[in-house]
């Protein structure tokens, strides 16, 4: 079969996925999509494909004109602040590599200076979150970094700081120590942020 019959192959599979997926709300099905290209080896000219899922739900039907706006709003707050989670699981990561190569005496220091460094960074984007996306945020972040932000803070600044910003999102009605619940009540937000990664929406 040539490249382009196996293309086609894979397109009507696709369709045929997304009829079946309207029979069931749940889980996603995972399709591959299929990108044709080719490249020089020795001279000679070959086909090849790259494949990425594809995640096929269903349609989503709303209620009410008020619950598909709600939905929209979820997409929009997703698409702004789910690289700021992706950030944040980056600079954790590379603070705890480069944290490791330092003397003990000499830890505590930098990462007071990462802090700052941080705050000064950061402050001016956070300003421009909605209440609603902030608080999407505190939980993007425990699902990109597998612990909420008040844990990722008290491993990094010690709990005494990481309670002074626990107080003050407190504050403001919300709590670094909210949890991500892909399987409960975040599923909805779970599926956008999937089809968001994926490119989809």
């Amino acid at each position: 079969m040539t490249v382009r019959g196996i293309a086609m192959v894979m397109a009507g599979l696709l369709a045929g996925q997304t009829a079946l997926g309207q029979e069931d709300a749940g889980e996603p099905t995972f399709v591959p999509m299929v990108k044709v290209g080719k490249t020089l080896v020795d001279g000679d000219s070959i086909q090849y494909m790259e494949m990425s899922p594809v995640y096929v739900y269903p349609e989503p039907t709303f209620k009410s004109k008020r619950q598909q706006q709600a939905y929209m709003r979820l997409v929009k707050n997703v698409k702004t602040v789910l690289p700021l989670a992706k950030e944040v699981r980056q600079i954790i990561i590379e603070t705890a590599e480069f944290t490791e190569t330092l003397p003990p005496e000499e830890r505590s220091e930098h990462l007071k200076r990462v802090e700052q460094a941080i705050v000064k960074e950061y402050k001016p984007k956070m300003k421009k979150l909605t209440f609603s996306q902030g608080k999407l945020l505190i939980k993007l972040v425990d699902r990109e970094c597998n612990s909420t932000a008040y844990e990722a803070m008290q491993a990094f600044i010690g709990p005494v700081r990481s309670g002074m910003w626990q107080a003050f999102a407190w504050m403001f009605g919300a709590s670094l120590k909210k949890g991500y619940d892909p399987e409960g009540v975040d599923r909805l937000t779970e599926r956008v942020v999937l089809m968001v990664e994926a490119g989809q929406i």
